[in-house]
């Protein structure tokens, strides 16, 4: 009898003693709106090294600075809410820098796995890197595209509707050399690197919309990544071979006479039957060479340089990478376009062109209709017309300025 009553009296104070704690309960809580009392949350549990749970997913400055700060508190995360790595994505978003073994002067960014969201002039906040994904792909590829594919269709339209120039008297054996050996080598090694750097661009930034669904995922990735790496080889032989160009060709593309006249008649290429007067190089060709080979041969040589981290004394971080791969393409861009008329002149758009280069001769006839000024210099001994001191040639000049006067 006594135990009985005794455990009566303890399950009556056990719970009398949870009503209690339930009312206390209520009176410290809010009413929602049906009046109900909302339930109380659970005491946050003390994590080893004193880092309670319900604190860390904020970010504060004083802890994202602490080294490991997103990887411990990642790992707290992980004890309360599994699965759910949503707030480390933020805390990355917003610039918290975490640990990396990289040396801080070779990689001052290795910390931030995603640049900072920012707020650009005139547009919504974005991140950085989004921000040039934009520009490259709805910029840079679709009017680059635009832009090679109008030069080729013009091109294309001028070729089928003028043809060929070709030469208005006869030929008369006698030839001058043009181009030296030296300076032959100068340009097909220049011109080949400049190929080769120009196809590899081509396809990595606009062969997924063409070769990609001809080639496949993988094999298109082989092909890009070995142009890529080739792409990155070959850079440096262009840079060497631009420089050796500027040097060979830079006084023979000095102003001279003519060269505005020549420019006023666009080199006869509309409507005229005689291409004007010019020196050695003509004011297109010297245009090519200053505004092609000099002014965006030297932007596309800095920024490829610094694209592949050669430049000494620079900080290479992603916004100024991003900066510069779109200098890189736009001068790029620009550049192919200049050298694809140069191309075409050179080869189908005016006979006896590309046998200049490739051979160092022209004949008598050619020099005198298409660089009149240059061959006028030859004719009055101003000039020599053998300049490698190689046989064959020299023979047949020296009869053309004695007949120089009556052509």
């Amino acid at each position: 009898m006594n135990r009985t009553l005794s455990a009566l009296v303890l399950a009556a104070a056990a719970l009398g003693a949870a009503f209690a704690g339930g009312a206390q309960a209520q009176q410290a809580q809010p009413p929602t709106a049906q009046g109900a009392v909302a339930p109380a949350p659970a005491a946050p549990a003390a994590a080893p090294g004193g880092i309670q749970s319900q604190n860390i997913f904020d970010v504060k400055p004083e802890a994202s600075e602490q080294p490991g700060y997103l990887q411990q508190s990642n790992g707290e995360r992980a004890k309360v809410q599994p699965g759910n790595n949503a707030p480390m994505w933020r805390q990355v978003g917003q610039g918290v820098t975490g640990f990396s073994s990289l040396p801080p002067h070779e990689a001052p960014e290795a910390g931030n796995l995603i640049q900072p969201v920012v707020q650009y002039p005139g547009s919504h906040r974005t991140n950085a890197g989004e921000a040039w994904r934009q520009v490259r792909n709805n910029w840079i590829i679709p009017y680059g595209a635009a832009l090679i594919f109008v030069t080729l269709l013009a091109l294309a339209i001028y070729y089928f509707t003028r043809g060929t120039i070709q030469l208005h008297s006869h030929e008369t054996g006698r030839k001058i050399e043009r181009f030296t050996p030296f300076e032959r080598a100068t340009h097909w090694s220049n011109a080949s690197a400049f190929v080769v750097l120009a196809i590899s661009g081509i396809v990595m930034a606009f062969g997924k919309f063409f070769l990609l669904p001809v080639l496949g995922a993988s094999i298109f990735g082989y092909l890009t990544y070995a142009l890529k790496t080739i792409h990155n080889f070959v850079g440096p032989l262009f840079v060497i071979t631009t420089v050796f160009m500027i040097v060979t060709f830079i006084r023979d593309n000095l102003p001279q006479k003519g060269d505005l006249h020549w420019l006023l008649k666009a080199g006869g290429l509309f409507g005229g039957k005689h291409e004007p007067p010019s020196n050695r190089f003509n004011a297109g060709e010297k245009a090519v060479f200053w505004g092609g080979v000099l002014f965006l041969g030297t932007i596309v040589i800095g920024s490829g340089l610094f694209l592949d981290k050669l430049l000494p004394g620079f900080v290479y971080t992603r916004g100024e990478m991003q900066v510069a791969h779109m200098i890189h393409a736009v001068a790029t861009l620009a550049m192919i376009c200049l050298i694809l008329g140069h191309i075409y002149i050179g080869t189908l758009g005016m006979t006896g062109a590309y046998k200049a280069m490739r051979e160092g001769y022209v004949d008598e006839t050619w020099a005198r209709e298409h660089h009149a000024y240059w061959y006028q210099d030859i004719v009055d001994g101003k000039i020599p017309a053998q300049r490698s001191g190689q046989q064959g040639s020299a023979r047949a000049a020296r009869p053309m300025a004695t007949e120089g006067s009556s052509t």
